[in-house]
């Protein structure tokens, strides 16, 4: 099984802001705890130890238990569940959407990665014990982002009214879509089982977020992972006291705020920007701002009001109607969970790494955060083909006209490069400043523009002469651009965009194992494998 790799920022799809923290560039220090390397995990697990109670995983254990009640709990998953009862046990956490059949590829590598690195961690530390955590964003809702998933270049789509956090939706409708999934996937065994993973999913659940939890387990349950669902009244019970914060001191947004700034004084993009409350009121159909105007609180588009003492009974006496944003959500996660590093994608991260500070105000330990495995998939054949059209790793990952230009340019008989020309003009035009500067100003200007205008004659030449090429040379050109496109469907990469059905249907049950196998969540590159 070849493999290659490439530096995240040489592939041209992660942000400066994200190659900058993972080269630890001296300018992010102050927005992260420890880098997550395998020697610095023994503070973060010393400092986690001394903060996280006893009672928070008895209350954890519990809701895990009556969670798992409605599907089969494998032996590995339920000693984890087990074992967070105990003070040496911690969690290392990935999180994701309801994405309808898992969505894109990396769902997958967000799980992996996770599971690898509790495996490499007992390992490292055996007097500990390290559970796998996916946390199933069942409060989100943007449903539009989660309704569909590619399927050999299709997109096979749940359409259904919107409203709402998306794990209380109901599965009515996803008949349908089992039935254009099953007509594109063909018949054989893998085929079968993944008609048979969607129907026992999605058409035997009530839910999204049991249909979610079901699958996930299906897919990963040999390797002891175990899923956690957030929107839990006992869950938001141990949350209490930092809402309440949140409602009336507004917390976050002092704290996130500044951090942001900063970021953007660095000359980064902030991911986030915090509102002064950060809480969500959930009802039916419904999930809507928290929003405060001279000491009355109200939901959003709502008739829903309270006072300073209202909303705190009712916080007190329902927090599973109250539903932290995007900023409060991680530090929800940390108060919850025994958690010593968080695993994600570049977006996720660099929202995390906003919120340091607020994390310190509340006194929880900030999480190590990880980018999360990135992996391009190819066979044997596809392969081959990069190295006859002599490709280089870091070419594949261009954008195809500027890969396309430079493989002609590389293959053609003919130069396609005017610089030497360029040069020749440039001098010619020196001498006639020389004269120009003892005449006037407008035949000074007059000499400007006839360069530039000369000038701009060679690029027009050098294009016209590389189109020229590019149609000589169709049948490499052809070759090459056929080649990109399955490996980057859609011009974006496979991770973001294939679903696993389509890896499962060639590698069967298989698939998993060889993941776990392949995947290191330590190594920091973006990984090419060869299968």
């Amino acid at each position: 099984m070849p493999s290659d790799c490439i530096h995240y920022r040489d592939t041209n799809y992660f942000s400066n802001f994200i190659c900058d923290y993972l080269d630890q560039k001296e300018a992010l220090r102050g927005f992260y705890h420890r880098f997550p390397k395998l020697a610095n995990f023994e503070k973060q697990i010393s400092e986690k130890q001394d903060q996280f109670s006893i009672e928070h995983r008895q209350v954890l254990a519990k809701v895990l238990k009556h969670q798992y009640s409605t599907i089969e709990v494998s032996d590995n998953t339920q000693v984890n569940i087990d074992l967070l009862k105990e003070d040496a046990t911690f969690t290392i956490t990935t999180g994701h959407q309801l994405n309808l059949f898992t969505g894109p590829l990396y769902f997958l590598y967000k799980i992996v990665s996770t599971i690898n690195l509790t495996t490499i961690l007992k390992e490292k530390y055996p007097e500990y014990n390290f559970v796998p955590i996916y946390w199933m964003a069942t409060e989100d809702h943007d449903f539009d982002e989660i309704n569909y998933f590619n399927f050999r270049g299709k997109k096979v789509q749940w359409n259904r009214k919107d409203g709402g956090a998306v794990g209380p939706f109901d599965t009515k409708g996803l008949d349908t879509v089992f039935d254009v999934f099953s007509a594109e996937i063909g018949s054989g065994r893998n085929a079968e089982h993944l008609k048979s993973l969607f129907k026992e999913a999605y058409l035997k659940h009530n839910n999204l977020a049991e249909a979610t939890r079901y699958l996930a387990n299906e897919l990963f349950k040999k390797h002891g992972l175990v899923i956690i669902d957030g929107n839990d009244h006992d869950l938001k019970q141990l949350f209490v006291p930092i809402m309440e914060k949140e409602l009336i001191d507004k917390v976050a947004y002092q704290n996130v705020l500044p951090k942001a700034k900063e970021l953007e004084e660095k000359g980064y993009h902030a991911q986030v920007t915090p509102r002064e409350i950060n809480l969500f009121y959930l009802s039916e159909g419904s999930r809507e701002r928290i929003v405060e105007k001279e000491g009355v609180y109200f939901v959003n588009e709502t008739d829903i009001r309270w006072s300073s003492s209202e909303i705190l009974k009712e916080l007190n006496e329902f927090p599973e109607r109250f539903s932290p944003n995007v900023i409060m959500r991680p530090l929800y996660q940390e108060v919850i969970l025994p958690n010593l590093c968080y695993i994600g994608g570049g977006g996720e991260l660099a929202y995390w790494l906003e919120l340091k500070d607020y994390f310190e105000a509340e006194k929880i330990t900030f999480p190590m955060l990880l980018l999360r495995n990135s992996v391009m998939i190819r066979t044997e054949k596809q392969a081959e083909k990069v190295k006859k059209l002599n490709v280089s790793v870091k070419e594949l990952f261009l954008k195809q006209h500027e890969l396309i230009n430079r493989k002609v340019r590389q293959i053609s008989n003919i130069d396609i490069n005017f610089d030497s020309q360029r040069k020749h003009l440039q001098e010619q035009f020196a001498g006639l400043y020389d004269l120009a500067e003892q005449t006037d100003v407008t035949f000074l200007n007059a000499v400007k523009a006839q360069e530039k205008k000369q000038l701009k004659g060679l690029d027009v030449l050098e294009k016209r002469l590389l189109k020229a090429q590019r149609i000589k040379l169709g049948d490499q050109v052809k070759r090459l651009t056929v080649l990109q496109n399955e490996l980057f469907p859609n011009q974006s990469l496979q991770e973001r965009t294939t679903n696993f059905s389509e890896l499962y249907l060639e590698y069967g049950e298989n698939l998993i194992p060889f993941l776990i196998e392949t995947l290191d969540p330590l190594k920091g590159e973006f990984l090419i494998i060869t299968q």
